[in-house]
């Protein structure tokens, strides 16, 4: 028998009037979900966004069948409600977890197996770790592989992936850790966190810093983000039997002109991910992981963290705008205030 919260089918969320601009976004009256048998119900305290919030609010992200058509998918919270196979946790503890979407409201429900206990982390934090802890675990560990002494390059590295990519790359000791980003701040704030290479790829080209430090060798991983416009040099910039993990389209998705043969020649392995699409099972056990290999170390203070600004919910098309100026280090974290609540 499940464990009952207020009997209340009715919720405010961060709602889309039609795909489109800040301007769309709203806070609204909708149905509060109900948890399956496997599923925790939370009252939300605070979500952080990604990426793929624009690309959703736009209309342009193909949404998971099994996901909801709220914003958002990573929270933290407490639990209100428990479904009726739900063991691991109890009304009135503290979660954070990553689930296929609705995290812009007061409640959301999220798979036991997918949620993670709070411990001695904040709302705040615990709301906005594991989109890009997960992605940057997949990334560096489970496609590229990345051995001690091995050498990477990483793009886009002073976003929450990319930060989270230096230090895994760190971790695990990587030998060289070039990183791309667009100004010296940034720069410098990859290079606090483990970067020993850092580039601007607005005054450098990577391609040719990665070759001359690497005495023509390349790199052993790339985690990508942009394909497209940096696929010919991520290409020229790996090394035989180099692996690349594509997470994104943020520099088109055509190529153009490209010479594949390096593919062959080179053994080269490529392989694309999107988090979001993964199976249950897939999630539950790269929770699993994360919990073993990666939170002990953000726990003792070994891995840093940094969010970049707490918005008010009432405040979202701010958030949205900063996401969208690309003008932050780290993550954006939304607070869901009790004014709003019912």
């Amino acid at each position: 028998m499940s464990q009952q919260s207020s009997s209340s089918s009715v919720m405010k969320a961060v709602l889309v009037k039609q795909p489109g601009g800040v301007d769309q976004l709203y806070i609204g009256d909708t149905e509060r979900p109900e948890p399956k048998a496997n599923e925790l119900l939370v009252k939300i305290h605070s979500f952080a966004l990604n990426r793929m919030d624009i690309i959703q609010r736009e209309g342009r992200y193909p949404v998971p069948p099994q996901a909801s058509p709220i914003l958002g998918v990573e929270m933290a919270g407490v639990v209100v409600e428990t479904g009726s196979e739900a063991k691991r946790f109890k009304v009135g503890d503290k979660v954070f977890g990553l689930m296929y979407g609705g995290a812009y409201a007061q409640y959301a429900t999220i798979d036991e197996g997918s949620a993670l206990p709070l411990g001695n982390l904040s709302m705040e934090l615990g709301s906005s770790l594991l989109e890009c802890w997960y992605t940057a675990y997949q990334a560096v560990h489970l496609i590229g592989k990345l051995q001690k002494s091995d050498d990477i390059l990483i793009h886009a590295a002073s976003g929450g992936v990319g930060t989270a990519a230096i230090q895994l790359a760190k971790l695990a000791g990587a030998r060289r850790i070039f990183v791309t980003a667009s100004s010296a701040e940034k720069l410098e704030y990859c290079r606090k966190l483990g970067a020993t290479h850092p580039i601007n790829y607005r005054e450098q080209s990577f391609k040719d810093m990665v070759l001359e430090e690497t005495g023509g060798r390349g790199v052993d991983v790339i985690c990508d983000y942009l394909l497209a416009s940096y696929f010919a040099d991520n290409i020229a910039s790996l090394a035989v039997d180099g692996r690349m993990s594509l997470q994104g389209t943020m520099g088109g998705q055509v190529c153009e002109n490209v010479n594949l043969a390096p593919l062959l020649f080179k053994r080269l392995r490529i392989e694309g991910s999107a988090l979001r699409s993964r199976s249950l099972d897939y999630q539950r056990n790269l929770a699993a992981v994360f919990c073993e290999n990666v939170l002990p170390h953000i726990e003792s203070g070994d891995l840093c963290w940094h969010i970049s600004r707490v918005f008010d919910w009432e405040d979202i098309a701010d958030a949205h705008r900063l996401m969208e100026s690309n003008k932050f280090t780290g993550k954006i974290v939304v607070r869901v205030t009790d004014s709003n609540k019912r």
